[in-house]
């Protein structure tokens, strides 16, 4: 009987220290990006081929550098001194006549359509290009606060790029009334 005494006691000890015993918390694992935030690719290239009748194409190159991608190279067929929206849209498909199957200006923040080097803006917002007198837009380029490859939210790697028929004004939401879509191109990893 003493012994079966015991094990009560130790029974109950056990039961009021369990109960008395301050709620231990386990620290929440920190919450990580899927993907990487700096880039995999060195360099990609898109062809810009005509789209909604118009004769525009080109070819640029789009280079890692500094808080984003460095984009270079020459767009034609261009009404000569004329400005033309230029944007990362976010798909990678130019089947549409119009180019419409690319897509909205890539916006992975779910921000407000505006300049690239002031304020709020789309991750695919840039400055508008400006051709010259033979219609020629030699593009220097900087997509803000992007990466190219590795598959982060910011990766503009696989996804359209869009000349616009007019000028973007920076604050027509969410295009910049840029209009139609003259040309448009996949960003294509090349190393």
């Amino acid at each position: 009987m003493r012994r079966s005494a015991l094990i009560a006691l130790a029974a109950s000890l056990s039961v009021a220290a369990c109960s008395s015993a301050p709620e231990r918390t386990v620290p929440a694992a920190p919450a990580t990006d899927p993907a990487p935030s700096v880039g995999t690719a060195q360099q990609a290239v898109a062809n810009l081929a005509s789209a909604s009748g118009s004769l525009v194409s080109g070819k640029v190159t789009l280079t890692p550098m500094g808080n984003g991608v460095h984009i270079t190279g020459e767009v034609g067929g261009l009404p000569p001194n004329s400005q033309h929206g230029f944007h990362v849209h976010e798909k990678g498909d130019c089947s549409a006549a119009d180019a419409s199957s690319a897509g909205a200006h890539f916006n992975p923040f779910n921000t407000a359509h505006g300049k690239a080097a002031s304020g709020p803006h789309h991750a695919g917002d840039m400055d508008n290009i400006v051709s010259d007198a033979q219609g020629v837009a030699k593009i220097n380029a900087h997509a803000v606060g992007v990466t190219l490859g590795g598959g982060a939210a910011n990766d503009i790697a696989g996804r359209g790029l869009i000349v616009h028929a007019a000028p973007d004004d920076y604050r027509t939401q969410p295009t910049g009334n840029a209009g139609a879509r003259l040309a448009c191109g996949v960003i294509t990893v090349t190393r």
